[in-house]
Parts: C-alpha cells; sequence; structure tokens
C-alpha cells in the first residue's frame, strides 16, 4: 500500500459545501456546519469539513460562475481566500484560522481547487518561484465550464514548482483534504494524468497527510488502476443531483468500478443530496423520496463509496435519521467487498462480504411496490418495510 493511501484507510465521509452553498460558502456557513457535524455527525463517521469551488472570489453568483472575474492570489500566483467571506484570511493567514476551528472540534478540513495556474497570472505576465513566468507553464486546455484557469504543461520547466508550491501553501494552513476539479474528465481533453502526477507528487513532497480527490467524472475505467495509484477518491460521473433517473443510472456505473475498490482508493460516485439543498436558489430541499435515499445510501455503503453530505447540516430534518443508521454504519465498517449479482429492467441484487456479516440488497427499480424476498428468520433487515417501495432497497445482514 502506497504511503498516501494510508491516510484513507476507509472511504473518507462528511459534508462538502457545493450542493447547498454553491460558490458562494462563507465562513459563518462553514462554522455552523462544523459545528453541528461534531455535535452530532461525527460519532457516525462524518469528519470532513469541505469548502467547494470559488473562495478565493470576492463576488460569487450562486451555482454560477462569473467569466474572467478577479480572484484573489498572492505574490507567488496561488489562489487566496476571499476576507469579506472568509474573515480569518485577512493578512496572510490564508484558511489557517479556519482550519484550527475545525480541527478544534475533532473534524478535519478540506478545500477545492481547480487545476491548473489562474489566467489573470498568464494574462498579467506574473511571475513565481525564481521568476518563473506564468504564462510560460501555461497550457491552452480551458476548463469547459469555468475559465479562472489554465491548464499546466508538465513538459515545462517550472510547472512541477508551482504545484509543488500549491500543495506546500495549502499544508502550512492545515488543510487535510483536496478537492481537485477539471483533472479527471475522461472526455473533451481527456483525463490529465500528467497533472494527475504532479500534484500527487507535490502533496507527497509536503509531508502532511492530504486525502486527494478528483474531479468531475466520468472516470475511465480503463484507467482505473492509475488512478489507484495516484489519488484517494475519483469521480465517476458529472456531477450527481436530486433525480430518479440519475440514481439509476448509477447502478451500471457502481457494478463497473466495484473491482477497483481497494483501501485507501475509491471509487467516488459523488456527494449525497439530501435535506437543505440549493439554499442559495431559496432552500427548496431534495426531491428524493425515503425510499430513494435509502437506495442511494444503501448502494454508496455497497461500493464502499465517500459518503459527503450535501444539505445544509443546520436545516437538517428526518433524511438524518436515514444517514446515520446504526445498521448502515454497521454495513459500511464490517464490509470488505460487494458485488452486482443481477439486474435488469426491474431489479438489482447486490451481495456483500463482510468480517462478520454477509449482505444482500433487493433494488426495486419499478414504479410499484414488490413483495420482500424470503430471508433466512436469523436475517437482520438494514431497512424496516413491509415491502419494497417504488425505486427502494430490502437490504439484510446474516452472520456468517
Amino acid at each position: 500500500m502506497a504511503d498516501f493511501q494510508q491516510w484513507a484507510p476507509r472511504a473518507p465521509m462528511g459534508w462538502n459545501s457545493w450542493d447547498c452553498f454553491g460558490a458562494s460558502v462563507t465562513e459563518a456557513e462553514v462554522r455552523a456546519n462544523a459545528d453541528y457535524m461534531a455535535a452530532h455527525l461525527r460519532q457516525f463517521g462524518y469528519t470532513y469539513v469541505v469548502v467547494d469551488i470559488q473562495w478565493s472570489q470576492p463576488n460569487p453568483d450562486g451555482w454560477a460562475y462569473r467569466p474572467f472575474t478577479d480572484l484573489l492570489m498572492d505574490d507567488q500566483c496561488r489562489l487566496i481566500p476571499a476576507p469579506n467571506r472568509f474573515p480569518s484570511a485577512k493578512g496572510d493567514g490564508g484558511f489557517t484560522a479556519l482550519a484550527d476551528y475545525v480541527h478544534g472540534l475533532g473534524l478535519k478540513f478540506g478545500i477545492h481547487m481547480m487545476r491548473g495556474i489562474p489566467r489573470q497570472a498568464v494574462h498579467r505576465d506574473l511571475t513565481f518561484g525564481d521568476g518563473i513566468r506564468a504564462r510560460d507553464v501555461a497550457a491552452n486546455n480551458i476548463c469547459r465550464w469555468n475559465p479562472d484557469m489554465y491548464g499546466l504543461d508538465m513538459a515545462k520547466p517550472g510547472a512541477q514548482a508551482y504545484y509543488d508550491s500549491v500543495a506546500a501553501l495549502y499544508a502550512s494552513w492545515g488543510v487535510d483534504f483536496i478537492k481537485c476539479d477539471d483533472i479527471a474528465d475522461s472526455t473533451l481533453y481527456g483525463m490529465m494524468k500528467s497533472e494527475i502526477v504532479a500534484l500527487r507528487r507535490a502533496i507527497d513532497k509536503t509531508g502532511r497527510e492530504m486525502v486527494l480527490s478528483l474531479s468531475p467524472g466520468p472516470a475511465d475505467i480503463n484507467e482505473g488502476a492509475f488512478l489507484q495509484q495516484n489519488a484517494n477518491m475519483w469521480r465517476l460521473t458529472d456531477d450527481f443531483w436530486d433525480t430518479w433517473p440519475q440514481l439509476e443510472g448509477m447502478f451500471p456505473v457502481a457494478a463497473k468500478w466495484a473491482p477497483f475498490v481497494r483501501q485507501g482508493s475509491w471509487p467516488d460516485p459523488d456527494m449525497l443530496p439530501l435535506g437543505a439543498i440549493l439554499q442559495r436558489q431559496g432552500g427548496p430541499r431534495s426531491r428524493f423520496t425515503t425510499a430513494e435515499a435509502q437506495t442511494m445510501l444503501t448502494l454508496w455503503s455497497l461500493l464502499q463509496a465517500p459518503m459527503f453530505l450535501g444539505g445544509d447540516l443546520t436545516a437538517s430534518g428526518p433524511e438524518e435519521a436515514l444517514y446515520t443508521n446504526p445498521k448502515l454504519m454497521a454495513m459500511r465498517e464490517d464490509l470488505i467487498e460487494a458485488w452486482q449479482v443481477d439486474a435488469d429492467e426491474k431489479r438489482v441484487i447486490w451481495h456483500g462480504r463482510g468480517a462478520k456479516n454477509d449482505y444482500v440488497a433487493v433494488f426495486n427499480l419499478t414504479e410499484q411496490p414488490v413483495p420482500l424476498p424470503k430471508r433466512a428468520a436469523t436475517a437482520e433487515p438494514l431497512w424496516t418495510a413491509d415491502a419494497i417501495a417504488p425505486h427502494g432497497v430490502a437490504a439484510w445482514a446474516t452472520a456468517r
């Protein structure tokens, strides 16, 4: 096992700001969600608090990106937090104070980054390090949905030094988790393998245990071994939201990637859009039914996938009882491997093997309830019901 894989011996669990606050999350909102996690969710294994995209932008607009807007940088062309949104970042502290606050709650702190170097550093002909010009290391493979950055041409002298500098800054802030975006998508330019390798090398040089998550998907199954060798998490699809078609579409994806689950390296079907999501758009709650939420949580858990909550935790509702279900958490703790054994247009069946129990899950893909399958009298259900609800699941554990 590589050293970095030991930093995530189990699939990371926590909260990410994107689903509820988009590109405009504030320090106050991060602190409030960290407080809630420490008080209510840490005991279940939820420990990471992650600030998602655009934290260096003073004037964000919900989920929309402002093309070519000015971002805040230091004198090394590295993005730094906007103090009007993150007051504790005033001066040269960056995210240090916020990370310290999160650590003081017994939690871990993470941030989002875009691959590459800021466009404005290139356009202003700025330098970093020992006089390296930003334009001399930039590559014209710009993200198709966010124009903030140029890629880095890793064949150019100085490109690795830039990633080394960014990783060193994050380590100095006390970052525990890095979500790197526009780097794992296998479409358009293709997966940015040279930049992934460079970022892996840069993180390792810092000596700090910073879990590396790659986004967005779809990741290329043919690069599964490469991803295992370089990252702790990698996204399997584009952004996942609270619709049944997207959830139903995750079954073949999860089945395909299940053989790549390995301690320290976790295929990632994305965040859990539960509870109070889309807060910048008036706060509609997740459209998933209870049955669909149970299906999602069961499938993610059988895949041994990371579980990052997307809703504003401070506005939590009955969905909290689902993602803290003690039997589900026990399965995640016990599980060694799981796999899909059957699938058609009406149902999907998974089996799992744990250290203590064997597991079976039967997913109902139809719009009608179906009877519960026969099972041993000693079987312990994960979810209690008289039938499998539409889009729902029956799952149970049997002692080995």
